[in-house]
């Protein structure tokens, strides 16, 4: 059996080496990117958390006004802002004009 001329072989190892240089460069480059995606995904998520929570907010509010809108005193503001009517046995005070 004969052995390869040493220049082949260096020349191999060098390729290698280079192929196992440029998938390390590659790797980290991929590291970086999927790093920086990380990040960009977690403010997402962080803002898409507190959108959600006021969401909540909002829609308990939302809850609370519809019950007093069923209300006989949601009735009698409504009545007494928007139309002027009073009880009868009710004393309005306005402020003067100037």
């Amino acid at each position: 059996m004969r052995r390869p001329p040493r220049r082949q072989s260096k020349i191999g190892l060098i390729l290698i080496i280079a192929a196992m240089i440029v998938t390390v460069v590659a790797s980290g480059i991929r590291v970086a990117s999927l790093k920086a995606k990380s990040n960009r995904l977690a403010v997402t998520e962080r803002q898409l958390e507190t959108d959600i929570e006021n969401a909540r907010k909002e829609s308990e509010a939302l809850d609370e006004r519809e019950k007093y809108m069923q209300t006989k005193k949601y009735i009698e503001d409504e009545a007494k802002d928007k139309l002027g009517l009073v009880y009868p046995d009710e004393i309005v005070i306005e402020p003067r004009e100037k």
